[in-house]
Order: C-alpha cells, then sequence, then structure tokens
C-alpha cells in the first residue's frame, strides 16, 4: 500500500556517504578495525556492560561483529563507531533501529571500566547526534535505557536528551522484565552545553 507521505530522508542516504570520523571534546569516533578485537572482548566480558547489553562476546566473535558494521552501514541497517581517547579504544557507540522513512533512530553505547567517570559517553553522544542531524538528516535520536541504570540516565541528562516516559516490562534482562526509560532529541531542539 503506497505511502501518502515522503519518506523523511530518502533509501540510500546513509550509504552514499562514506562513514566518517567524528572529533569533539577529546573525543573521536571512528570506524571500527580488526586490530580493535581487545578492546570490544574486554567491554562485553564487563560485568556492567553484560548487564545492560546482555551479551558477552568470544575474540572470534568479536572479529565478526566488527567485519559486519561496513555491510550494516551499506545496507543503512546500523552503524558503529569505537569511541577513542588519546589513542585507545574506551567504548563503543551506535545507531541502530535506523527508520529513514519517519527520520529516527536508536542510540547505543558502552564505556570501558578504566575510562568511566570522564564523561566519555555524555561526549560521544552529543557528537553522534549532532552528526545524525547536520549530515545524516535524521530528526529524531533516541536513547532507551532501564531505569535501574542510572548511569544512562545520567548520560542521556548530560548529553540534552529530554526525559519521555517509561515502557513498562519492555526488554528482559539476565534477571528478568525492565522497564525502559526512553529519551530522545529531535533536530529541533537547543544543542546541549559541552557535556
Amino acid at each position: 500500500m503506497p505511502s501518502l507521505i515522503e519518506p523523511s530522508l530518502p533509501p540510500g542516504r546513509m550509504a552514499s556517504l562514506a562513514q566518517p570520523e567524528i572529533a569533539v571534546g577529546g573525543v573521536l569516533l571512528r570506524p571500527w578495525r580488526r586490530s580493535d578485537r581487545a578492546a570490544v572482548v574486554t567491554g562485553y566480558a564487563d560485568p556492567a556492560i553484560q548487564r545492560w547489553h546482555c551479551r558477552s562476546m568470544t575474540d572470534d566473535e568479536a572479529r565478526d561483529w566488527i567485519d559486519a558494521w561496513p555491510d550494516r552501514w551499506r545496507q543503512e541497517t546500523g552503524a558503529g563507531w569505537a569511541v577513542v581517547d588519546t589513542d585507545e579504544v574506551v567504548g563503543q557507540i551506535s545507531l541502530r533501529r535506523l527508520d529513514f522513512a519517519h527520520g529516527l533512530a536508536e542510540v547505543s553505547y558502552w564505556v570501558l571500566p578504566a575510562a568511566r567517570g570522564r564523561r566519555i559517553a555524555p561526549r560521544a553522544l552529543t557528537a553522534l547526534t549532532a552528526w545524525s542531524f547536520a549530515t545524516l538528516g535524521l530528526h529524531r535520536v533516541e536513547l532507551h535505557h532501564s531505569t535501574a541504570n542510572a548511569a544512562s540516565c545520567r548520560v542521556a541528562h548530560h548529553a540534552g536528551f529530554a526525559a519521555e516516559g517509561t515502557k513498562r516490562r519492555e526488554v528482559r534482562h539476565l534477571d528478568g522484565w525492565h522497564d525502559m526509560h526512553i529519551h530522545a532529541r529531535l533536530d529541533t531542539d537547543d544543542r546541549p552545553r559541552e557535556p
């Protein structure tokens, strides 16, 4: 059945671009490299990351995960970046659940334990959101997290993501069903101060 509205972004918009490096506030978002496997394995071995992302990875799985990002970019199903601080991978950030018809995406991220407390996640989130609006042309970027994940609530706040509500028992974690907070930024929102 044909839609009566034009898509917010045309198919092929992201695939027509080279995946950029995005630098802001002392952090660099860059495409993943095979040499980053150890950081991915370390991330998914961390109990806090496992708690909220509900997965672990072997070295081979990390290689496959890294190798899949270029195809996801070309197919416009996701986009992932290594978050780098002083030439060291300290986290990841990605766009997922891309919906170009409505100009929106959801963001996911984690930061390695040794880099926590330095506002890496809000700086990366602010940078990726600004790029998503200015270059990709998205209208809305969403962030969902468990209501029990206070750290992600702080990240959302520092990056200027407004709290919009709670989805009851939406996601199953290792300890059962979790209510999820929804935060979002619109391309018309004021840009947040440097986190």
